[in-house]
Formats: structure tokens, sequence, C-alpha cells
């Protein structure tokens, strides 16, 4: 397998956060932080990294944190690791902001880390599944400095009304990429439909792929997914 996989160990603000990292054989010329979803943990996208076939020719680190571990309402109160709580199945019209925000400080320092470790801000990728896209965007899209792009797989928008005030001009024509299934009973394709709507009223240009699917990755979306980073980090 391209790349080496070791654990490591991030402070961020007083509590600790686990992450897998890949790196790449020479130094890496770029980084992507690939946030998993709810229940799930760093591992869960690591099988799919080499399928991408970005870490060693495109000289990539890949960093797939771990969630914090926190109680899940809609899960009976059940603690597992999630980005931020969810209180009903209609988690648009309950969100937990203070949990997004504390999800958004995690990933920025994680950003944070990457740049004190030599890779500009602008070469630094954000991708996400589900909760983990939902925090992508919300973050990426507020971040005070030019990140290289966001990637959003089987997600939405989350704290949408708070965008137009909180945005950041840096970021203002960052590459977007939203992918969703068809048959998403989790987070159903309309909801991530008016996201990209919503995105697209305030400016930004969203490239937007769906597929014959549930709330799942497919193979013709990991081709899309390398063949969407490759054009970013060559651009």
């Amino acid at each position: 397998m391209p790349g080496a996989i070791c654990g490591i160990l991030c402070r961020m603000e007083t509590q600790p956060i686990d992450a897998l990292e890949i790196n790449p054989d020479s130094a890496p010329q770029a980084s992507i932080i690939w946030l998993h979803g709810l229940g799930a943990d760093g591992n869960d996208f690591a099988p799919l990294i080499p399928q991408l076939g970005i870490v060693d020719p495109l000289a990539v680190r890949v960093v797939l944190p771990h969630a914090p571990r926190r109680a899940v309402t809609i899960n009976n109160g059940m603690v597992m690791r999630a980005w931020y709580d969810i209180s009903a199945a209609d988690f648009r019209a309950f969100e937990d902001e203070p949990g997004i925000h504390d999800s958004a400080r995690l990933l920025g320092a994680l950003i944070q880390r990457e740049i004190e470790h030599g890779v500009p801000a602008e070469r630094i990728l954000l991708a996400g599944f589900s909760q983990g896209g939902a925090v992508v965007l919300h973050t990426g899209l507020r971040y005070p400095q030019r990140l290289g792009g966001i990637l959003v797989l089987s997600a939405y928008l989350p704290l949408a009304a708070s965008l137009p005030a909180e945005r950041s001009a840096a970021n203002a024509d960052i590459p977007i990429m939203l992918a969703h299934g068809r048959q998403d009973p989790v987070v159903p394709m309309p909801w991530a439909m008016r996201s990209r709507d919503y995105l697209e009223q305030l400016g930004y240009t969203v490239e937007w792929r769906d597929y014959p699917m549930p709330h799942a990755v497919c193979a013709q979306e990991i081709g899309d997914i390398r063949d969407w980073i490759v054009k970013v980090l060559a651009g």
C-alpha cells in the first residue's frame, strides 16, 4: 500500500483528538483532512484512500481524525463518536450549534497543524462524509485563510442562516464538490440539493454529483472524487 499509516495525537483546546495519518513516501505537497460520519471513526475511510491513488503520486498526506465521544440524543443517549448531537430525524430543524462550533474549532486546529508542518493553507483540502461533510462545509466556508477545496459526501449545509454574516471572503471562490445518493434515507437528497442551491445563490460554484445509492459511497463516486482532487490540486 502506498504511503504509511500511523497514529497521531493532536492537542486541541483542552481535549485531545486521535487520528490516523497516511503519509506519502516523500515530503507532503498537500494535505486532505477527512472527517467520518456519525458512529464511525477515522478508520472508516482509510481503505478508500489507496483506491484514490493520490498519496504517493501527488505527495498528499491524508489525516483521518476520530470524532470525540458524546451522547447522541436520537440514539437514546448512547455515547458514540459524533461531531455534534442529533436530537431528531430532521436534524436541520434542531441543530446542535455548540457542538458544531466545537467541531469546527477542532478542525481549525488540525488545519493549523498542517500549516505548521509546512503545507500551505491553499494546499489543504477538507473532506467529509455525512456529519463530517456538514462540519467541513460549515468550517471551510468560514475559515479566514484560503483553503484548497471542500469535498462533501452525503451531507448538507448546517447552520445555513448564519453563513451570509460569517462567511470568509478568502474562500468565496473555493472549489466545492457535493456528492449524494439518490436513495439516501439518512440525509435525503433534496436536503443536499437545497444546500447546493443556497450556496449558489450566495455566489459559490458547486460541482454536483449524484448516484444510484443509499447513504454510502460507490465505485463511480470514488472515481469522481479522485478526478476532482487531481483537478483541484493541479489548479
